[in-house]
């Protein structure tokens, strides 16, 4: 097994030399430290199948169920194999989360406890484009000035999917083609905008498009400063755009990382699987009602 930095990034690291699928203890152990040490872990041409994947996720501890089961498809190709509309007028609940998860997120951190990590996995690609870019937030709170970095210690903002995706017209309706996850919830969870990691001590940034609200500041005042610190967190040398090939997996921490899918033609089908890690109930749960 060969674990590679890459280059010119605070982050990730491409394995190759092992079978996801058939994974020793020892090997296993190595991944988990360079998991923590990296926050995204890329291994290319690992071909699994959803039971494969969903056992090589549940090692690193229970997954977050979202739906009925714990891997789901994030896909323009739907049940009966048709590539959904890709019209904005014609965009069903589905399309508008893709469209939505364009824009730089962290998993779940408008549910009361958010996720742990994620292993992602491409069956079908399209031929350009469609690549999924993650950012390093603990490189980011590093490079902070030293004022910024003083406010950030000392506030919160609520995080909702309902208020992100709103901004697309998506309402959660019963047999909606999105099965629901995190568009039902009444409350919008307050979180710390620096996260202390649980297992490394380190501090991040935890920001991304459903963050909202900050508690003390105006509706504008939050806005225009949660784009702007988005805006300035999620550049080189702390973003990594993985270009997919069919059969490649990515593992990436969410505690530290956010991410988004990257545009492309969307006539042409991509398809992806995806299993989220639950996170701790202490150390990913939302700040006291």
């Amino acid at each position: 097994m060969e674990i590679r930095a890459i280059e010119d990034a605070t982050f990730g690291a491409t394995v190759t030399g092992v079978r996801l699928a058939a994974l020793g203890a020892a090997d296993w152990q190595a991944l988990y430290r360079a998991w923590l040490r990296y926050a995204l872990l890329i291994f290319p041409g690992q071909h699994l199948s959803n039971a494969e994947q969903i056992a090589f996720a549940r090692r690193f501890g229970p997954i977050e169920r979202i739906g009925s089961g714990d891997i789901v498809a994030i896909s323009n190709v739907d049940a009966a194999g048709r590539v959904r509309s890709c019209e904005p007028a014609e965009w069903d609940d589905m399309m508008k989360i893709i469209v939505g998860n364009m824009s730089w997120h962290a998993d779940s951190t408008y549910m009361p406890v958010m996720a742990k990590g994620a292993v992602f996995s491409a069956e079908v690609v399209p031929p350009a484009r469609g690549e999924t870019s993650f950012a390093d937030m603990r490189a980011a709170y590093d490079a902070l000035d030293a004022p910024t970095r003083e406010l950030v210690e000392q506030r919160a903002a609520h995080h909702s999917l309902k208020y992100s995706q709103s901004k697309l017209g998506h309402v959660h309706r019963d047999g909606s083609a999105y099965v629901g996850y995190g568009m039902t919830e009444e409350r919008a969870p307050l979180r710390p905008l620096v996260k202390v990691h649980p297992e490394t001590g380190r501090r991040s940034l935890l920001i991304g498009r459903h963050a909202h609200a900050i508690p003390g500041m105006t509706f504008e005042d939050s806005e225009r400063f949660l784009e702007e610190l988005v805006e300035w967190a999620c550049q080189p040398p702390r973003v990594v755009t993985h270009r997919w090939r069919a059969g490649d997996a990515v593992l990436w921490d969410n505690r530290c990382l956010l991410h988004r899918a990257m545009p492309w033609d969307m006539s042409q089908p991509r398809v992806m699987w995806h299993s989220r890690l639950r996170g701790d109930e202490v150390s990913e749960a939302a700040l006291p009602a």
